[in-house]
């Protein structure tokens, strides 16, 4: 069994965090922000001092590709994304991309026999933070997400601004014919952390990733009467955030008696007028659930249907934004991982992911799997995101090893 090198990730740990460094502990790195320009730079450097030829496709994913013995052969990839959150940590995406070039670097300077050639890789726009959807790259690649709609995508932060323009600005764009594929690459690993407290909770170093869970996304609105705050009277108001309020908790105490795996969020809420004299008339709150078991999500759903038509005087509505199956990852590559991590030694849990990754929708395409590594105190998208040095040195060993097996099974 081989090991990678705790001084060399922490080196890269350290370079890449300045580059969007947001000045208490984390970073904002836009995709394809100058930023995440600094960030790419240095990961096609770095490859390229190890021998890795840099390539590029059309919508700027980067490919570092270390050859193997066999030109016939088809590439394995490691891959995750360089982009962030606002104010988010130094972990998040870019540990995966650190681990892949670690591995990188780790079988050119022992110079480690392998067969296929090795590709590590950056997704373009996982997070969608400044021009979403998520996981856009990811969706376009694997014809989940039409390419002009995401060419289309506006700027959060100035509408004027399309993610087609910052693209074709950008040193990233290379030709289609370099995109991942299953004709070019015969599987993808991806390395995370794991964004929640079950793995530290649990002692283990490393996370098994069996599944992406199954989901679904409502919008549910309340209908009410806009009036005075200060002239009528409670008894003849229909306040709809009261309703809101009224639904949130009715769905509450019915979704937990469900299942204690199960986890939900209302996350946005948009309260209409908003005016602080105003009694509000319509209020639109988010409702996300997810769970690996299809029968769990249905009755979620039988929940959410069984809203009363009216709560505190007020009309209530609900709409079905979008929805996900549960994405199970290669069995055979969920193996390899499990077995890497048990050969050195490294303790380890089977685990799901509650989170979407870019590897939920390429193992649609090709066999894909991922390791998860801790968040100290579960801590993610946030400036406090950590994982040691040797938690991320025990990712990168497990990758490695994962992937040697992959290249000698394939």
């Amino acid at each position: 069994m081989y090991t990678c090198n705790t001084e060399r990730m922490i080196d890269k740990i350290a370079a890449f965090s300045k580059f969007g460094d947001a000045g208490r502990g984390g970073i904002t790195r836009f995709s394809l922000s100058p930023e995440d320009h600094l960030a790419r730079n240095e990961f096609a450097t770095r490859m390229e001092k190890i021998g890795a030829a840099i390539e590029c496709d059309d919508m700027a994913n980067i490919y570092a590709t270390l050859p193997g013995s066999d030109p016939a052969a088809k590439r394995i990839a490691m891959a995750s994304h360089s982009d962030s959150v606002q104010n988010g940590g130094n972990y998040d995406g870019i540990l995966g991309v650190i681990s892949a070039m670690e591995v990188l670097e780790t079988i050119a300077s022992e110079k480690i026999p392998h067969r296929h050639p090795l590709t590590a890789m950056i997704w373009t726009n996982e997070e969608g933070s400044l021009f979403p959807p998520a996981m856009m790259s990811s969706g376009v690649i694997t014809g989940r997400f039409d390419k002009e709609k995401m060419l289309a995508s506006k700027s959060r932060l100035d509408q004027g601004i399309t993610f087609g323009a910052v693209l074709e600005a950008s040193p990233w764009m290379g030709a289609a014919t370099n995109r991942l594929s299953a004709e070019k690459y015969e599987a993808m690993f991806e390395l995370h952390i794991e964004q929640g407290p079950i793995l530290e909770e649990a002692g283990a170093e490393i996370g098994v990733v069996t599944c992406v869970l199954g989901m679904v996304n409502y919008r549910i609105r309340t209908f009410g009467q806009a009036d005075h705050a200060g002239t009528t009277p409670m008894k003849n108001r229909k306040d709809a955030l009261f309703a809101a309020a009224k639904v949130l908790t009715y769905l509450h105490e019915k979704l937990d008696r469900l299942d204690p795996a199960l986890v939900y969020t209302t996350g946005e809420i948009k309260c209409h007028p908003c005016i602080h004299t105003v009694i509000p008339d319509e209020v639109d709150f988010s409702l996300d659930a997810r769970h690996e078991n299809p029968e769990v999500i249905q009755k979620v759903i039988e929940v959410i249907e069984g809203i009363p038509a009216e709560i505190a005087g007020c009309k209530t509505g609900h709409e079905r934004s979008w929805a996900r199956d549960t994405v199970y990852f290669d069995s055979d590559l969920v193996g390899k991982v499990k077995t890497a991590a048990d050969s050195l030694g490294i303790k380890n849990r089977y685990i799901n992911s509650g989170a979407g990754h870019d590897a939920q929708f390429v193992c649609g395409m090709m066999p894909t799997t991922m390791i998860f590594v801790p968040s100290k105190d579960g801590h993610s998208h946030c400036e406090p995101e950590y994982t040691s040095p040797e938690e991320c040195t025990a990712g990168a060993s497990v990758l490695l090893n994962a992937v040697l097996a992959a290249d000698a099974h394939y």
